[in-house]
């Protein structure tokens, strides 16, 4: 007799940055080892690649893992990881102020994306002109050279974030320019345009939790948790 199919919960999470609600089941054994493969190359980019594929597995509508924002893949993850393992995850944090270890409980079901009061994705480049923005898609964050600079990290996601340029009513797409006419683009910025550009990205929504302590000086202290990273590899 043939071993015995398994059935699997299911529950709903809602997309972050487009509000689609969609079904996942936990991920199993199979998803598990996918991770721990990926996590023992040590490469950030094969850690990325099996995020996206444990959350395509599991999904059980369809979904383009590829098109999803970072903050997406993270606040999925997060989700998953919560449904699947356990929601509460024990870290372990060195204070800075008394250089002693403490031991702190994050419960992932409250972590959630955090959205910055005047965020706007549209940039006023003139009276005449406006340049809406995007946000940095996974697939764009994997194909990045980690042996590239901080300035050069930073133009390669300006120059692939924006999504169209609206002149006198006039819509004009990045993607039908070629990648030299959206560099030059760039370069005719002013400077006021270009911070408006840093504050899109500086305050764009992403995941952020506060965890709250008393260190041995009786001082309370908060430990943010603010990229995927700190949630499981805080030490």
């Amino acid at each position: 007799m043939a071993l015995p199919k398994l059935s699997y919960p299911t529950f709903e999470v809602t997309i972050p940055s487009n509000h689609t609600t969609i079904k996942m089941r936990p991920f199993l054994v199979r998803e598990e080892k996918i991770l721990l493969i990926a996590q023992q190359t040590e490469e950030p980019k094969e850690v990325v690649n099996a995020i996206k594929q444990v959350i395509v597995n599991c999904c059980i509508d369809q979904i383009d893992a590829d098109n999803l924002t970072t903050f997406d893949l993270e606040f999925l993850f997060i989700k998953l990881r919560a449904r699947s393992v356990n929601n509460v995850i024990k870290l372990r944090y060195r204070d800075n102020e008394d250089n002693q270890s403490y031991d702190v409980e994050c419960n992932l079901d409250e972590v959630q994306i955090v959205h910055s009061e005047g965020h706007t994705n549209i940039i006023q480049i003139n009276d005449s002109m406006n340049m809406v923005m995007r946000y940095p898609r996974a697939e764009l964050m994997q194909s990045l050279n980690p042996e590239m600079s901080e300035s050069e990290i930073f133009f390669e996601l300006l120059s692939n974030c924006i999504d169209e340029v609206i002149e006198n009513g006039n819509h004009h797409d990045a993607k039908n320019s070629s990648k030299e006419e959206v560099e030059e683009f760039i370069a005719s910025l002013d400077v006021n345009t270009f911070q408006k550009i840093q504050e899109f990205f500086q305050t764009m929504p992403k995941i952020r939790h506060e965890l709250k302590y008393t260190n041995s000086l009786g001082n309370e202290r908060t430990l943010v948790l603010d990229n995927i990273n700190d949630f499981f590899t805080l030490g």
